[in-house]
């Protein structure tokens, strides 16, 4: 019998996915990650899958991966050493940036430091005109001079990015080839190649990230692939990407930035799914690992995409899905500054030693020791068993700060839930005012190993009035990885005054498009089923510093007329703006393209029903809104659909811990989610 994997490697957790080909019916599996061996977290799972429930490694018919190897090299700052190849004189695209403080606020704030320093930046005589004519061909001797200054500063690599090379990238091409001959172990990066957009700064820093990022790819990807075929598993891994697509991992080792967004993508794609089944309209997806609380906006069960989303420091200009990080995680550590506030994260205890609770040698205290503290986690076994709660330890380590403090160690266990929350309630209140949303108007989805535990506090306070738990909350990120579909972007450059004198080039344009997405499909991915294609144009009004990305039928795209694709613009522009300008010249800057092809979905099965309030397993005692309260625990296999009950309580399950707070009433609704109401708004709900 075939089974597709997901496998999704977190700070604490290796979570898997399991779906069964034939019967469409989805197992969940978590394990301790091993980020000091990248892959035995992959062994160990497989053995375990074997031994729970019987899947062999020749069962497995599909494998796919999310990884967060990439954007952790970026945060850490552990990257390749690189020189950067520029345009002679235009040496200070790095530094120069946008000109943009961090904050807009703080007029102290500082510009993070450029991936590649300024002595390793050598400008090349050579130019390109903005029509992509060449003015001054690249000097061999200037090439060859630069090539010897940067191995003499240390680079390990060297990326190219000059002037207009998205119109033209044979300036870059040859530079690589002489580089090659006379360091041929170098590696070599072109922005050309890498993501061929227009502006200067962005095309270079998304090189710049590609190269900084792809050994420790390509490390971890051969390790991965080593790993499954040591296990027996046949079939190529898969990788999830930015843009919430799958591609094959020797493409991920070669075009790295694609994959840089891989972990938090797969879990939007997931959130979506079960948006989607459960007719979500407007929801905010909620992933709450053990490192990090990660947010995403989805309608109509869509995830909402976009370009220049933030890794760490610094902005990277592919499309992907976007996703903002808002607060920490359940691993998150609690402490005390020099002032004596108490504070939480940004540090992270990881998988190992893990929170205090863990009983894996912790003694900082965390957010989810707090919540042992408070007796919401710990009532049921963690992790498929991995985890059996240390509550003692949980109240040693948070015990330290509770005397500090002067408060009890439930009092500070409660504090350090409450000031997480407030972390997450303020930046998602900015959020939400940037993109003009009304988050009352919206629900709930949280989801990750923390997810559950903090999603309802956290919608309460900004006053939605519905949460909806999946089934399977802690392995939602796997399981999008295995909803994710074959998906690639591509883009051609035009740069014109949209009139009916340049529809030869644009219908050419997306003709060769068309073919290279249909062959990437075909022989890159091995995809043998209809392709899916979604044609768009970046279109501005002349005198515009920015374009906008408009969405264009495949008809309008291949066949249209110059007023039709100036209609389609027009309209995109006063759906965004709230105005347009028909009578305006138009520009066209780009033409892009999504080849997409569909894989299996699993099936969201009815469960079976029965009316009324579920017998609880058994009362126990917690700690919520300054008081000891007794209030019923539920096993979430034994709620069926139709199950009523109200909050506080608690919600077991293998894979997360589900608190559900006064003031809200739970229906099980008939595929097993936790639909959950709220009846009291919070203080914030009105302001």
């Amino acid at each position: 019998m075939a089974h597709r994997i997901g496998v999704d490697i977190g700070g604490s957790f290796t979570d898997f996915a399991v779906l069964d080909e034939q019967t469409k019916e989805v197992r969940a599996l978590k394990v301790f990650s091993r980020p000091d061996s990248p892959g035995a977290e992959v062994l160990t799972g497989i053995a375990q899958l074997t031994a729970r429930y019987g899947i062999k490694p020749e069962d497995i018919s599909y494998f796919t991966h999310g990884t967060t190897v990439g954007v952790n090299t970026v945060i850490q700052k552990k990257g390749l050493r690189l020189a950067l190849f520029t345009t002679a004189d235009f040496c200070d695209v790095l530094e120069l940036g946008r000109l943009k403080l961090p904050n807009m606020f703080d007029l102290l704030s500082r510009r993070p430091a450029p991936l590649i320093p300024r002595e390793r930046v050598f400008g090349i005589r050579e130019r390109l005109l903005a029509d992509g004519s060449v003015d001054v061909s690249p000097d061999e001797d200037d090439i060859k001079r630069a090539v010897n200054l940067a191995i003499k500063a240390g680079a390990e690599g060297i990326v190219i990015a000059f002037l207009h090379s998205y119109r033209n990238g044979m300036h870059e091409t040859a530079v690589k080839k002489i580089v090659r001959e006379i360091a041929p172990t170098l590696p070599v990066f072109c922005s050309s190649e890498v993501w061929p957009i227009i502006r200067e700064y962005e095309r270079t820093m998304t090189a710049v990230i590609d190269g900084y990022v792809q050994p420790r790819v390509a490390h971890y990807l051969a390790s991965l692939q080593a790993a499954l075929k040591e296990a027996g598993v046949m079939p190529e891994p898969r990788i999830t990407k930015s843009n919430g697509g799958v591609m094959t991992a020797e493409q991920g080792k070669r075009d790295s930035v694609q994959m840089i967004l891989s972990g938090t993508a797969s879990g939007v794609i997931g959130a979506a799914f079960v948006a989607q089944s459960c007719g979500l309209n407007d929801c905010m997806s909620l992933d709450i690992g053990g490192t990090s609380a990660d947010v995403a906006i989805i309608t109509d069960g869509k995830p909402r995409y976009g370009i220049g989303e933030y890794i760490g420091d610094y902005q990277i200009y592919i499309p992907s899905v976007s996703v903002t990080s808002i607060g920490e995680g359940g691993g998150s550590i609690a402490w005390i500054d020099s002032l004596g506030v108490l504070k939480v994260g940004p540090d992270s205890a990881g998988s190992t030693p893990g929170p205090a609770c863990y009983g894996r040698g912790g003694k900082l205290p965390t957010i989810t020791d707090a919540f042992a503290v408070c007796g919401i986690v710990g009532q049921e076994q963690l992790g498929f068993n991995a985890v059996s709660v240390d509550v003692p330890a949980a109240r040693a380590a948070i015990g330290t700060l509770a005397h500090e403090l002067n408060k009890s160690i439930e009092e500070t266990a409660e504090s350090i839930i409450r000031i997480a929350v407030a972390r997450m309630f303020a930046k998602v209140s900015a959020l939400v005012t940037k993109f003009g949303i009304d988050p009352r108007t919206m629900s709930m989805l949280p989801f990750g190993g923390a997810g559950p535990m903090m999603g309802c506090l956290l919608a309460r306070e900004l006053g939605m009035r519905r949460t909806v738990v999946p089934v399977t909350p802690g392995v939602l990120s796997a399981l999008g990885g295995l909803l994710a579909d074959f998906k690639n972007d591509f883009i051609k450059m035009l740069f014109v005054e949209l009139d009916d004198s340049v529809l030869p080039g644009l219908r050419s344009g997306f003709a060769d498009l068309r073919e290279r997405g249909a062959a990437w499909l075909r022989d890159d991915q091995g995809y043998e089923g209809e392709a899916e294609l979604q044609f768009s144009a970046d279109m501005r009004y002349r005198g515009q510093s920015f374009e906008i990305e408009v969405a264009l039928t495949q008809e309008v795209a291949c066949e249209g007329t110059a007023e039709q694709l100036k209609a389609a613009f027009h309209a995109a522009h006063e759906a965004m703006y709230g105005h347009s300008d028909p009578d305006a010249a138009v520009q066209l800057v780009s033409l892009r393209l999504v080849a997409s092809g569909k894989t299996p979905r699993p099936e969201m099965k009815r469960i079976r029903e029965n009316d009324g309030t579920p017998p609880s397993f058994r009362e126990i005692e917690i700690w919520a809104e300054g008081k000891k309260q007794r209030v019923p625990l539920y096993v979430r296999a034994g709620l069926l659909a139709g199950h009523t009950f109200a909050g506080p309580a608690v919600v077991a399950q293998d894979d997360t811990t589900t608190f559900i707070p006064s003031g809200s009433d739970v229906n099980v609704d008939a595929f097993g989610n936790l639909d959950i109401t709220f009846v009291r708004q919070s203080r914030h709900a009105n302001r």
